[in-house]
């Protein structure tokens, strides 16, 4: 692994915004650190989260959902190399929180509850002439539909009544996958869990489902 640099580089601090030591301190200190708790480390202003735990190499993702800067390192790694593989990598974050800035997930955290509403105009407008085209060919009857404005989840469905729930986000997204989540809640009019016989009957109803969910994420 590579070792880091005499001194930690300018512009990078730790969570307690004390100024980067002699890298002899903040190596030894790295490898006392052998928890999984997450460490904070300003990097040039942007704010990396720093995991130690048992892997070969570092890693640096940008989170989905907020955008947030998070590294994964092996134990002994120093906050130096961590400041100097996140410069790095400076335009390849930007980037991909710039694209998360732009997602659907990122519209819908924003959205007004005018937005809102167009959404589920949208969803409602689309739902039930899914519903009555997919209804036959599983051979199964929806109960009562409802659309709302979910963080967690895309629906849901009730077996023992047949009511399924349906986020109005999906307005936000490409038509297949409304059509996708559309197809899951009834198939759980069939098979109440995710276990095999769930997948295998969304496998023979919708062969490319698992490409449409990837999109959700």
């Amino acid at each position: 692994m590579t070792r880091a640099p005499g001194r930690m580089p300018e512009g990078c601090t730790r969570a307690d915004g004390e100024p980067a030591r002699a890298a002899a301190l903040a190596a030894s200190r790295s490898r006392a650190r052998t928890a999984t708790e997450a460490q904070l480390l300003v990097v040039d202003g942007l704010e990396v989260w720093v995991t130690r735990k048992r892997v070969k190499n570092v890693n640096l993702r940008v989170r989905a959902a907020d955008g947030r800067v998070a590294v994964s390192a092996p134990p002994r790694t120093s906050d130096a190399f961590i400041c100097a593989f996140v410069r790095e990598k400076r335009g390849w974050i930007e980037r991909q929180r710039q694209a998360v800035a732009a997602s659907p997930r990122a519209q819908a955290a924003a959205a007004s509850p005018a937005e809102v509403a167009q959404w589920r105009a949208v969803v409602e407008a689309c739902v039930p002439a899914l519903i009555e085209a997919w209804e036959p060919i599983m051979g199964v009857r929806a109960g009562k539909v409802v659309y709302r404005n979910m963080t967690s989840r895309w629906g849901s469905c009730q077996p023992s009544t047949g009511r399924i729930c349906i986020n109005v986000r999906l307005a936000l997204y490409p038509p297949e996958c409304l059509e996708y989540v559309v197809v899951h809640e009834l198939c759980h009019l069939i098979e109440r869990g995710h276990g095999p016989r769930f997948q295998a009957a969304m496998d023979r109803l919708m062969p490319d489902w698992r490409a449409r969910r990837a999109k959700l994420r």
